[in-house]
């Protein structure tokens, strides 16, 4: 197994099964950490993937948002981790696939990033009768991430939809006071990104971050770069999170 470090994170892949199959891996699997985290967070999970599908994947474990640089907000995350996957990818040509799988704020994090990726597969005219000519050349018909195929999009205990409201912090033991005094101070604790979590920053008198990525707009399609991806799983945990509760993981509003 073979361990490349770099500015931006390392790489993991299985240079003597590639040279037995003569073939340079094709997956490229990008994990990124979550608040307060590094890419050393990863190294096991990176290891086992490699292991496990030791001539089909490369693993890269992203550096570029770790320890307090994830209180920068998840905008300012996303477009740090953006640039590091197109200098992966620059670096690895032989990739062809891509897919992401993100921890708790690296959840949001990749989210925002591949809205910034996201290369859309030129459509019909609107007349029905012909195709954008730069469709001419491209080997398949599908929506791209950083120029790759989107295979998969997996995130693990992340706050899609925040982390207001009331019980949505088991901590606080859904006390009203103190989940009212978290949303008003998380910003002076975890910065920018307490108030993206909150859904308390209004930049430009627009609304709160996470609301914004619930939809596609004019500059980034949040909606359409993950439907890109064949596979898009949240994974959460049922009982014992003390951090998180778990409906807002898995989007679920109500319990039925």
């Amino acid at each position: 197994m073979v361990e490349v470090e770099s500015v931006d994170g390392e790489d993991v892949f299985d240079a003597v099964a590639a040279a037995e199959a003569k073939v340079f891996p094709e997956h490229l699997v990008i994990m990124v950490n979550g608040i307060v985290g590094s890419a050393a967070d990863w190294k096991y999970a990176a290891e086992q993937f490699v292991k496990k599908l030791p001539d089909k994947v490369i693993v890269h474990r992203s550096e570029c948002n770790y320890s307090t640089l994830t209180f920068n907000g998840v905008d300012l995350m996303g477009e740090r981790l953006a640039k590091e996957v197109l200098a992966v990818v620059k670096r690895w040509p032989e990739v062809r696939k891509i897919s992401f799988v993100a921890h708790s704020l690296g959840g949001l994090v990749a989210r925002y990033a591949v809205a910034m990726l996201y290369e859309p597969f030129p459509k019909m005219e609107s007349s029905g009768l012909s195709v954008n000519h730069s469709v001419q050349g491209l080997e398949q018909p599908y929506d791209r991430i950083a120029g790759l195929e989107p295979m998969n999009f997996i995130t693990f205990a992340t706050p899609h939809l925040g982390s207001r409201g009331h019980k949505q912090l088991p901590f606080l033991g859904g006390l009203p006071f103190l989940e009212k005094r978290a949303s008003q101070t998380a910003h002076l604790i975890v910065g920018r990104s307490g108030k993206h979590l909150f859904l308390t920053d209004s930049d430009d008198g627009r609304p709160p971050l996470l609301l914004q990525m619930v939809n596609d707009s004019d500059g980034l399609k949040f909606i359409s770069a993950l439907r890109s991806f064949k596979r898009r799983v949240a994974y959460a945990n049922a009982n014992y999170d003390r951090i998180l509760f778990w409906l807002k993981i898995s989007f679920k509003l109500s319990i039925s």
